[in-house]
């Protein structure tokens, strides 16, 4: 391994660590902290700050929120869930088949369902639009398999610090990432050892060796996150939560420093590619004889570099196992190093529309309640305290000394256009997302349903930008799984891949596996693939859409399409047990008897068959021993008792002549029997297969209705 010291003479990593975390957080994270803190707060409807809050309960003034964040990111949202992303790999070039890109699009899928891929994307969609930033975190893990396995997770917003010295959206540009978050002292005894975790547990709560006692904004995503008053003191590195379990702040900073590597360089197309760092020499001799026009030179390349701290004292410092770093990106839009998300451009109207409705309950609340003019000493059934309580009840009497001497506040009238003003506000939140009525479903009644399917369809390309950008990190994300697949899953396994159809078994798939002849099948580790994304509409909808589209084409264009297909794009509870039925398919019992059938009636059609063509050959042969019998009769009556010809040689070569006729009938009749007891066997064959399944095909009769079957 490398000695960082040869690249930099005085490094101190864990002073390194902190410096570096103090100029990504005054650059620029600080400020994006707050900002998704607000918007979060929004989203979560909490609209009113706390000093406007006790300001308006002091004067008895309504505080409403009409929360109109939620709904239109849960439309947003909605609109991802729609359009899924499926993807897909393709052989570039440097050694790669379509064998294993349709491989590796196997092992894809199995990695996404073993990380449920899909609901990780929602969150990190949904951490985009309402912050502007999510992020996944892809790794190799071993707590299932020792041979390790791809884990892909949600990485809290909050806590990723970004380099701010770069404005590019994929990270192999980034100079750093650092990730910040809490972790238990008795898991740092176990990750990192006794040594030093008690060297952590020696150290007071609160303890900071730099000056950072006003950074606060740091805020693990958790339940308990504004209750735990200690998560939110400033840049502590320590605290004690129940039961004396201290909690350790981590600091892991991925960076990348300049330095020379190995690399495999391709001779005759010039293609350099870094030896992944977990190879040994067997692995890179073996590759080397697998590629003869492939040579191993030493490059300066950027490599990743892993340094993980607590307090001043250094966790782990080496050199990344990864070719990148584990930290993929979603940005919904992205504008010279500028993140912007969907919410924060919804708070000012959001703002109006609450102090808008809030001030016309207001004036609605005063109208009915405005107050009294009593002149002292007026009241006789009740005080002026009582009346104050009591004066906007229905029915209320009042007895008065004299007439006049009490009179009623007039209220204020609802200002001119105040209505309009939280209308204007709900239409700057629908124009701003771009979330309209007809996206919401919500149009009028008198427009028609094709004119409403065209609007939701110019209303979705508002939404274009923020799934370009979503399919441009599902790009990154395979790139990524990719790079740790072919580093990682180098040795020989057995991957189970799960069907992803209505009664589609799993199959079993080998990878790096060795073959007799010395090659190896779906070698993973050899060859350079391109990714392919495509949206998709999700399954349901996709199924609801693909059997409106058949059942118009089998009604109104009289296309026959089969009813099994009918029923596996149906929504219907159980297609399996009812496409078993349709098919004639039965249990496994029913399915076995009746295989066993079938062959026992193939075997009887085959051994007649046999035993008439035996029989034909039978009779080929006697009238061939026949024939023989009879050439040899007259050749002996060509012969005289004394064996002298009595025949003349033309008579013996006509007769000869005649038996060779004979002869070669008989072989010819014997070949035509052979070739007509084949044709019929293929014959039998086809139409035995034919009879299946027009069987299969043959429609099902209708079972009686309840109502038919009481009136019989």
């Amino acid at each position: 391994m490398q000695d960082i010291a040869k690249y930099r003479p005085n490094y101190d990593p864990a002073q390194e660590n902190v410096y570096r975390y103090a100029y990504m957080r005054d650059a620029g994270h600080r400020d994006f902290v707050l900002k998704a803190r607000k918007c979060e707060e929004y989203f979560a409807g909490l609209q009113w700050n706390p000093e406007d809050l006790a300001a308006l309960a002091m004067s008895r003034r309504p505080a409403l929120v009409i929360n109109k964040v939620l709904s239109t990111i849960d439309r947003l949202v909605g609109e991802q869930l729609y359009n899924r992303s499926s993807i897909a790999f393709r052989p570039g070039k440097a050694g790669a088949t379509g064998l294993v890109a349709d491989t590796l699009t196997q092992l894809f899928m199995q990695i996404s369902n073993n990380n449920k891929l899909p609901w990780a994307r929602t969150d990190v969609f949904t951490d985009g639009v309402i912050t502007s930033r999510g992020y996944y975190d892809v790794r190799i893990q071993v707590d299932d398999n020792m041979m390790g396995e791809v884990k892909v997770s949600r990485a809290p917003a909050e806590t990723v610090l970004l380099d701010p010295d770069s404005g590019e959206y994929d990270p192999k540009e980034w100079h750093d990432v650092m990730t910040s978050r809490w972790v238990e002292l008795r898991d740092i005894r176990k990750i990192y050892g006794n040594k030093k975790a008690d060297m952590l547990g020696l150290m007071p709560d609160s303890y900071s060796p730099y000056d950072f006692a006003g950074d606060d904004f740091i805020k693990d995503s958790t339940f308990g996150r504004d209750t735990i008053a200690a998560r939110t003191a400033g840049m502590s590195y320590l605290y004690t939560a129940y039961n004396d379990v201290k909690y350790v702040r981590v600091m892991d900073r991925q960076w990348k420093e300049l330095v020379s590597v190995p690399v495999f360089i391709d001779l005759m197309l010039g293609d350099i590619r870094p030896v992944p760092n977990n190879w040994n020499d067997e692995q890179i001799g073996y590759y080397i004889q697998q590629n003869p026009n492939v040579r191993v030179i030493q490059r300066m390349m950027k490599k990743a570099r892993w340094t993980t701290t607590a307090c001043n004292l250094v966790l782990h410092d080496e050199w990344s196992p990864y070719k990148e770093f584990t930290i993929v990106p979603y940005f919904p839009r992205l504008r010279n190093g500028r993140t912007i998300g969907v919410v924060e451009n919804l708070l000012s109207p959001q703002q109006l529309l609450n102090k808008a409705r809030s001030q016309e309950l207001h004036i609605l609340n005063t109208s009915s309640n405005s107050g009294w003019i009593v002149e002292n000493g007026a009241l006789v059934n009740m005080t002026e305290t009582e009346l104050e309580t009591k004066g906007s009840e229905t029915g209320l009497v009042l007895v008065v000394n004299k007439a006049g001497s009490i009179e009623k506040i007039k209220p204020n009238q609802i200002p001119t256009g105040l209505d309009r003003v939280a209308w204007k506000a709900e239409e700057d939140i629908k124009s701003i997302s771009n979330v309209t009525d007809y996206m919401l479903g919500s149009a009028r009644e008198d427009v028609s349903a094709k004119a409403v399917q065209f609007n939701q369809a110019q209303g979705g390309s508002g939404f274009a930008p923020l799934l370009d950008n979503l399919n441009k990190t599902d790009t990154l994300l395979a790139e990524r799984i990719l790079d740790l697949v072919q580093s990682f899953y180098s040795g020989p396994r057995l991957m189970h891949i799960a069907g992803d159809r209505a009664g589609q078994q799993g199959t079993e798939m080998q990878l790096n596996m060795p073959q007799a002849d010395g090659s190896i099948l779906n070698d993973l580790t050899i060859g350079e693939y391109g990714v392919v994304v495509t949206s998709e509409p999700e399954s349901a909808t996709m199924e609801q859409t693909q059997y409106e589209q058949a059942k118009e084409m089998r009604l109104e264009l009289g296309i026959a399409i089969p009813d099994a297909y009918m029923i596996e794009v149906s929504a219907l509870r159980d297609k399996d047990r009812l496409m078993q039925e349709i098919s004639g398919e039965g249990t496994p019992e029913e399915e076995a008897a009746e295989k066993e059938l079938e062959q026992r009636t193939a075997a009887a059609h085959l051994q007649k068959l046999e035993a008439e063509a035996a029989d034909k050959s039978a009779d080929a042969q006697l009238k061939s021993v026949r024939a023989a019998k009879e050439q040899i009769e007259v050749e002996k009556s060509a012969l005289g008792e004394d064996g002298q010809a009595q025949l003349s040689p033309a008579d013996i070569a006509t007769a000869k002549l005649d038996m060779m006729k004979a002869q070669q009938q008989s072989n010819n009749k014997k070949d035509e029997d052979t070739h007509s007891f084949l044709l019929k066997m293929r014959e039998m064959k086809l139409q035995f297969t034919y009879d299946k399944q027009l069987q299969a095909a043959a429609p099902k009769p209708a079972l009686p209705s309840p109502k038919a079957g009481a009136e019989k």
